[in-house]
């Protein structure tokens, strides 16, 4: 069971990460939803080489999880793994609750493209740990 959660975990990650260069090479698809926006313009204009960066963090993540779940090699030293899963962990916290005015679950703003279905929603994966197998 938790080399399927892994597989699972890892591949949510590589997909994320191919989505964030598939948006730095050109793709448009999917761009307008994934970028806050008050209903009408956007938030903030994403750099290539900002998105190259979360692109490139996210296939690190992706990887780092492949390992902690004993899924392939190690090629980060092991005495990371410990601070690693922790610091992984606090920053999809951090991220899920957002900043309370634009995303996360506690924003304050509803019925942007953001919020409109268009994206899966993270809840279910974020809180999927809670449900017995």
């Amino acid at each position: 069971m938790l080399e399927l959660l892994t597989w699972a975990v890892g591949g949510i990650l590589w997909v994320l990460s191919g989505m964030h260069l598939y948006w730095v090479f050109g793709g448009q698809k999917g761009a307008k939803a994934a970028i806050p926006s008050t209903g009408t313009a956007l938030l903030f204009e994403p750099s290539k080489i900002g998105t190259s960066i979360v692109a490139i963090l996210l296939a690190l993540a992706a990887w780092f999880v492949l390992e902690l779940g004993g899924v392939t090699q190690f090629l980060i030293f092991s005495t990371f793994h410990s601070y690693g899963a922790g610091l992984l962990s606090c920053v999809f916290i951090l991220r899920s609750i957002g900043d309370f005015k634009w995303v996360g679950f506690f924003k304050r703003k509803k019925g942007t493209v953001l919020q409109s279905g268009t994206l899966c929603s993270t809840r279910p994966f974020v809180f999927s740990w809670e449900q017995p197998f």
